[in-house]
């Protein structure tokens, strides 16, 4: 009995800015980061990402700017760490229009806006895509962003999930059971749009929401979005046992990605799913050419344009530990931290000085890097597949579009020619493409449970 090899997922990881990841990267004169604004930028990657047969872009947002390092954004304005930023919500429509198979995995912060809006701006992109809309959940780290927000600091982080699940129940009462199956009509000869009878006003009342209201926008393909999660601490783990499908992890190591993996897939079982009811994506870096010693000579060339101190800035904004603070070898204390605890606990197990970390964030992102030709790279990602057990990556942006368009044209036809990469696209919505199921939540996820019965 011939066993079918396990095919890799692959998402495009970007952000609608200049700097995202690999920080320095956008001073390379082959880089095009600085056209952002531009709406031919985010078609034409598009329409790459498709030739490509990747099953999504995720597109990063944050909420607020990295002013931790030195105490100030000068920094992070020099080098545009994330700053400036645009919404990546109104990029969608443009990306889809010029692509059929193309998901597009979206950051929105769970409580910058109310349930009952941000429910309505997720059907409707659903609609638009013709349901390839998925939802990557953040709670939210930065100070920056609370004050922005009118408060004076972020909730604590355990509470940002408590608020987070209470709002993800709102969506689910909006998405999944205001309108029923077969409310809508659209009967011109008895003038009936939609049953009255089939849609129900949703009537909440909780700790942090209230919402009274029927759910504006008529049911999506998917009605609930595919839902993205990337918080790996033990609340942060808890809360994606019970919603996430496709679960974003960084790790150092082959073991510690599937040491992540086990653990996240025992609580998807505690919370009564099946372990493969979630998707992991690890975040990857790869700089490939055609041969060995063209790929180290072009790593060589990005590294001259990198900014591990820029990477830095970014690490201290995620852990909530100002790093100027401290000389190149003297112990770090990491302690507990109201910001990223996932970012703490990776430097903290390694005991990483000042100098280790620039080391390790010596492109510019601290996510594993891998350089060679098309035979090693697509070994190596077969290896992380294999020992580290994820099922797919996050492919960093470095020098843009080049580092797409490269590994589009040398690694993923060595990727197919091993049986690990698809050759075309599966029909249906982002769900049933990645799952091979349907295009709704399954009947044992916690958000089915809202359906109208």
């Amino acid at each position: 009995m011939v066993t079918k090899k396990k095919q890799i997922l692959l998402n495009a990881f970007n952000m609608n800015c200049v700097g995202h990841i690999n920080h320095g990267l956008w001073t390379h004169p082959r880089d095009q980061s600085d056209r952002y604004k531009t709406l031919g930028y985010w078609t034409s990657l598009a329409a790459t990402l498709e030739r490509g047969l990747f099953d999504g872009i995720f597109l990063a947002d944050i909420l607020g700017v990295y002013d931790v390092y030195q105490g100030s954004v000068d920094l992070t304005l020099r080098e545009s760490i994330q700053l400036p930023v645009n919404d990546p919500l109104l990029l969608v429509p443009a990306m889809a229009a010029v692509t059929q198979h193309l998901g597009f995995g979206v950051t929105v912060n769970a409580g910058a806006d109310a349930p009952y809006v941000f429910a309505r701006r997720m059907s409707t992109l659903d609609h638009l895509t013709s349901g390839r809309i998925g939802w990557n959940i953040v709670t939210g780290y930065l100070d920056s962003a609370a004050r922005g927000l009118g408060l004076d600091m972020q909730l604590e982080h355990d509470t940002r999930y408590d608020r987070a699940d209470e709002y993800l129940e709102v969506l689910y009462k909006l998405w999944e059971g205001s309108w029923e199956d077969g409310a809508v009509l659209v009967d011109r000869e008895r003038r009936i749009y939609a049953d009255p009878a089939k849609v129900h006003a949703i009537d909440h009342e909780g700790k942090f929401y209230r919402a009274r209201g029927y759910h504006l926008a008529e049911p999506s393909i998917q009605r609930t979005p595919v839902l993205y999660q990337a918080g790996t601490s033990g609340r942060g783990r808890q809360f994606a046992a019970r919603h996430a499908e496709c679960i974003f992890i960084a790790a150092a190591d082959k073991s510690a990605a599937r040491a992540a993996v086990l653990s996240l897939r025992e609580a998807v079982v505690a919370a009564g799913r099946r372990p493969d009811d979630v998707k992991i994506f690890l975040g990857i870096t790869v700089i490939t050419d055609r041969s060995a010693a063209a790929a180290q000579e072009k790593y060589a060339e990005y590294l001259r344009y990198s900014n591990p101190e820029a990477g830095l800035a970014h690490f201290s904004a995620s852990t909530g530990i100002d790093f100027s603070r401290y000389d190149l070898d003297e112990p770090i204390v990491y302690g507990t931290s109201n910001a990223s605890q996932s970012a703490t606990q990776t430097a903290q197990q390694r005991g990483w000085t000042r100098r280790q970390l620039l080391h390790e964030l010596a492109i510019g992102g601290r996510y594993p890097v891998i350089v060679g030709d098309a035979a090693t790279v697509a070994d190596e990602l077969a290896a992380w597949v294999a020992e580290g057990e994820v099922d797919g990556f996050n492919l960093t942006r470095t020098v843009a579009p080049e580092g797409f368009e490269d590994f589009i044209d040398i690694v993923v036809p060595a990727l197919q020619d091993r049986g690990l990469y698809k050759t075309s696209y599966a029909e249906g919505s982002l769900r049933r493409k990645i799952f091979d199921e349907n295009d709704r939540l399954p009947e044992r996820h916690s958000g089915a449970s809202y359906r109208y019965r």
